[in-house]
């Protein structure tokens, strides 16, 4: 009879972030900015392995993801000229790769293209975050339909898809007696208003098809200089809250873009039981969390292990209490995260590992 005792074998979960050739070989859990993520899971029983990827080393990253209970992405849509195209397919095949014992994928790609584009500002517009908002799916359908609206809706923000940094979000403005001419401010920082003929604009944003398939439309928030609260959501529990003073679509001061009244505030992270955010936690958990599941067909295991949503204050009520409007959703590369938030991880890890093993037994 054998008797000799076996330890069962701890899970093993990879955290993957950009990088070269030299960061590959260099990367440990304690030499990177996820420091905190790697601890809180080593804390709760869970090996946690860093993986760099780059497409010039692609398949030996596939080949070590297929060795992994689950992997957790820190990768931008976006970042410095290279998107996620190669990563993403390699990632759907490491989640399909063995159908009983596969790696599962946070945030799974075909989850990011449901909540982590700003299509999804449109999908759920009739939850209770939503505001004007319109969709273009095709150059066509914007050069047809957004004079006509730019000019009885007051100033608009227009967002490309897929991006971040503020990359392809802009806020336009009709001038009086000008028709033909707009004035317009790119989000990115150091950007400053620029006039320009509307035909001229509208050529500019056509590549956007291209790249993201639409073009998000929504009426400005006059409340943009009260700052923007960032919503910390591990799975379908809020994890913190993060508030900043933001300068981005707010035109630069006579000193200019890169002086230091242009610059935005520092983002004050909070835990989820901040009192100021108790209402927008109670809406996110009770109400708007569950109606984007159900909208967008999501099940609750497959939400990202971390994401945010990011709020700006909307029209105070008629009791002169604050709204919050949807401004964007962050699924691909969430960081950085309040203190709180490695431990929600953790425990959000904690229960897809044990579910995962359930489902093979």
């Amino acid at each position: 009879m054998d008797t000799e005792q076996h330890t069962p074998r701890r899970s093993r979960i990879a955290i993957l972030w950009r990088g070269d050739a030299a960061a590959r070989r260099e990367a440990t859990p304690h030499n990177n900015r996820f420091v905190r993520v790697f601890e809180a899971l080593e804390a709760s029983g869970i090996e946690a392995c860093p993986v760099v990827y780059d497409e010039s080393f692609a398949d030996a990253v596939r080949d070590q993801l297929l060795t992994m209970d689950g992997v957790l992405v820190w990768v931008d849509p976006i970042h410095q000229g290279k998107t996620r195209a190669a990563l993403d397919p390699l990632l759907r095949e490491v989640a399909s790769k063995h159908p009983t014992q596969h790696p599962w994928v946070s945030a799974h790609p075909d989850v990011i293209l449901k909540m982590g584009v700003k299509e999804v500002l449109y999908r759920t517009r009739h939850l209770g975050w939503g505001a004007d908002t319109h969709r273009y799916a095709t150059a066509d359908a914007f050069r047809a339909e957004f004079p006509s609206r730019l000019r009885t809706g007051g100033p608009r923000v227009l967002k490309q898809n897929r991006g971040n940094g503020g990359q392809g979000v802009w806020k336009v403005e009709a001038l009086p007696n000008a028709d033909a001419t707009v004035r317009v401010l790119h989000a990115l920082r150091g950007s400053q208003p620029e006039e320009m003929p509307l035909d001229a604009f509208i050529a500019h944003c056509e590549p956007y098809f291209g790249w993201g398939g639409c073009i998000i439309d929504q009426a400005f928030q006059p409340r943009l200089p009260e700052g923007m609260i960032r919503c910390y959501v591990s799975g379908s529990k809020v994890a913190g809250f993060g508030h900043q003073l933001i300068k981005a679509l707010i035109p630069p001061p006579p000193e200019g873009p890169d002086a230091p009244e242009a610059q935005p505030g520092p983002r004050i992270m909070h835990g989820p039981d901040a009192p100021q955010f108790r209402t927008l936690r109670r809406l996110m958990e009770d109400e708007w969390i569950p109606q984007l599941m159900a909208t967008l067909v999501i099940d609750e295991a497959s939400l990202p292990v971390i994401w945010d949503a990011d709020f700006l204050y909307g029209p105070r009520d008629a009791d002169g209490a604050d709204t919050y409007v949807l401004c964007e959703i962050n699924a691909s590369s969430c960081f950085a995260i309040p203190d709180e938030a490695p431990a929600a991880i953790a425990q959000t890890v904690k229960e897809r590992v044990r579910r995962s093993m359930e489902s093979v037994r």
